[in-house]
């Protein structure tokens, strides 16, 4: 026998945004991974102007924030991803754990 039990009289709810959303989550988080990091590439690509010190400082720099945004919009994913399974679990059938007696339940312990 299974540990959870269906209620009865339990119905799934229809599917709505969270499975739309949680489809998209895999190319919002490709797309937001590589646009900072195409952004930091083309800083090398340009020609730019200044002494080797300062090219060298806004390259990294360029790198810095890259890798923060990319860091900051996979948090957001996940976050996304974590809503939406709740969503999608929430929104299944219901279920009951097995029960078990609490011999203190109405009164506590003497302890």
């Amino acid at each position: 026998m299974g540990m959870l039990h269906r209620l009865p009289g339990s119905r799934r709810e229809v599917s709505g945004f969270e499975w739309t959303l949680f489809r998209k989550l895999p190319r919002i988080a490709l797309l937001g991974t590589l646009l900072p990091a195409l952004a930091a590439l083309a800083m090398r690509w340009l020609p730019l102007e200044g002494t080797a010190e300062a090219l060298e400082k806004q390259l990294q720099m360029a790198d810095i924030l890259a890798i923060s945004v990319i860091v900051m919009h996979w948090t957001a994913v996940f976050t996304l991803a974590i809503g939406c399974i709740i969503v999608i679990l929430m929104k299944g059938h219901a279920y009951v754990a097995d029960s078990y007696a609490l011999d203190d339940a109405e009164r506590p312990d003497p302890d």
